[in-house]
């Protein structure tokens, strides 16, 4: 028996060190897949190495079940939220991406953390001051790259948090809004990473999946007919190992422009100088396509037919409700907070 027991450790001790390529979840018919082996970031995460193997196997599909095939690119137009910790922060890792979208007819939205009220080294700035000068430079930036709406939630920079009220307040918005994809930071990176990135990355993370999907989670939004909603998207920005490419390079002068939007930011930086860095780089390695990375997860469920799904006339009805929230919170929102002409 004692050989047994042990025999049974060290098997469910090999499963649990392999490098699983794709999940496959039977239960609620959730499939959930991402080129980034899972023990390779959890190992990330705490600040481990990996265990090393000689390929990532895929994990078998259950008995009984199709093996799931990768996702499909990203095809639009669809609904997009861009949540990020500051202000700039998506200007610099997806203003390309973002002009894109919004020129292929996505509805693009901002929702960001904090208003960058510390980021400067100027002596006489105070973070009131500068998180009302950073907020409209955001807005600038927004109205030249497309984007439908720039939020804000208001937290002080630095002092982000993984805790309960964000987490609520993100997946209220997602609830609300009920975009396609989700991009954010990618909370997993080892090495140096703002804490503001990393919390913001792990919150929308925890928000996108399960916590928006599954209706007891956070029901005073349900009470105000928000029900729940699945991301089928999320593009992590940032990333070390990014599996997702975006051609930006007919978007890439827009991009640089919605930078050059951020005035407290950039250090006196032009355009000029941004386009000798690109002149020296074709030069360099000849005229390669720009590019935006990230690493994507795509949270599938599998189609039904209508017919077959008793929660369809529900889910009709919550969409039209929630398009009247919207709608509402529009019209008692000032002007300015829109940023769309």
């Amino acid at each position: 028996m004692a050989g047994k027991s042990k025999k049974k450790k060290k098997d469910g001790a090999k499963k649990r060190g392999r490098l699983l390529r794709l999940i496959t979840r039977t239960s609620d018919e959730m499939v959930v897949t991402s080129t980034t082996p899972m023990a390779a970031r959890a190992a990330a995460q705490h600040g481990a190495a990996p265990a090393e193997s000689a390929a990532a196997p895929v994990a078998a599909a259950p008995i009984g079940t199709a093996q799931q095939e990768e996702p499909p690119p990203i095809e639009g137009p669809l609904k997009a939220m861009v949540i990020m910790a500051h202000p700039d922060d998506a200007e610099f890792v997806c203003g390309g991406t973002v002009a894109k979208w919004c020129a292929e007819g996505w509805e693009v939205r901002y929702l960001l953390v904090t208003g960058g009220d510390k980021g400067t080294h100027d002596p006489a700035q105070h973070p009131e001051k500068l998180a009302a000068i950073r907020e409209e430079e955001q807005r600038a930036a927004c109205r030249l790259l497309g984007v439908k709406e720039c939020l804000f939630l208001g937290y002080p920079d630095g002092f982000t948090v993984d805790e309960h009220e964000l987490r609520g307040q993100i997946v209220r918005h997602l609830r609300l809004y009920r975009p396609d994809v989700v991009l954010t930071w990618d909370a997993w990176r080892t090495g140096f990473n703002h804490r503001d990135h990393r919390n913001v990355g792990t919150v929308v993370s925890d928000a996108v999946y399960p916590l928006v999907r599954d209706r007891l989670f956070y029901q005073r939004d349900e009470e105000d007919g928000l029900l729940s909603h699945q991301v089928n998207e999320v593009l992590l920005a940032g990333a070390e190992k990014p599996d997702y490419t975006v051609d930006i390079t007919d978007h890439w002068e827009t991009k640089i422009d919605a930078i050059l939007c951020h005035t407290s930011q950039v250090g006196g930086r032009t355009k000029e100088d941004f386009l000798k860095v690109r002149q020296e780089q074709v030069e360099k390695e000849g005229d390669k396509p720009i590019e935006e990375r990230f690493r994507r997860w795509s949270i599938r469920r599998p189609v039904r037919k209508q017919e077959e799904d008793p929660k369809a006339e529900a889910a009709a009805e919550a969409e039209e409700v929630t398009e009247e929230l919207v709608e509402a919170a529009e019209e008692q929102r000032e002007p300015e907070t829109s940023v769309a002409e």
